[in-house]
């Protein structure tokens, strides 16, 4: 799956400007948000300059285009949605190795020696159960279960 692919997925689940008192990015657009991106005017942020932030930032720094397509994009949208270093140190547990945040040789040895299935299954339960213990699961959990549940169907058709 290419990053157009991956980002089209993403986005069904972005959407548009939000700006949620109770969500802790602040004001977001395409699933951008201010407390991460300060200097970029959130509200006027177009899909195309969303998409430029999210290859360069997220797609790059996962190494998307190493992992099997599934787990790129599994590993993605959790990224997007926690942050890299969580959504890395999560999966560092799925494949069995220590979870600094950073992936490196080994992670990706570990990772190439599982299937795509289960990275994929076992990732969208590490983050399941993550996003239940966030301070904010009572007014976002069914949203984000949701989510979830829907990036488990992706992952039945990717594996």
């Amino acid at each position: 799956m290419t990053f157009d692919g991956v980002f089209d997925r993403l986005i069904g689940h972005e959407g548009g400007y939000v700006n949620d008192p109770e969500d802790p990015g602040g004001e977001t657009n395409w699933g951008i948000s201010k407390r991460s991106y300060p200097t970029v005017n959130i509200k006027k942020l177009t899909r195309e300059s969303a998409k430029v932030i999210y290859h360069r930032d997220f797609w790059d720094r996962l190494r998307g285009n190493t992992l099997p397509d599934g787990v790129a994009y599994q590993l993605f949208d959790f990224a997007v949605n926690s942050g890299i270093e969580t959504a890395v140190r999560y999966f560092q547990r799925v494949v069995g190795v220590a979870d600094d945040g950073h992936w490196g040789p080994m992670s990706a040895a570990a990772a190439a020696s599982m299937t795509e299935s289960d990275m994929i299954m076992l990732l969208c339960a590490e983050r399941l159960d993550f996003m239940t213990r966030l301070k904010n699961w009572p007014a976002h959990g069914r949203g984000w279960a949701r989510r979830i549940a829907g990036n488990l169907r992706y992952g039945a058709l990717d594996s």
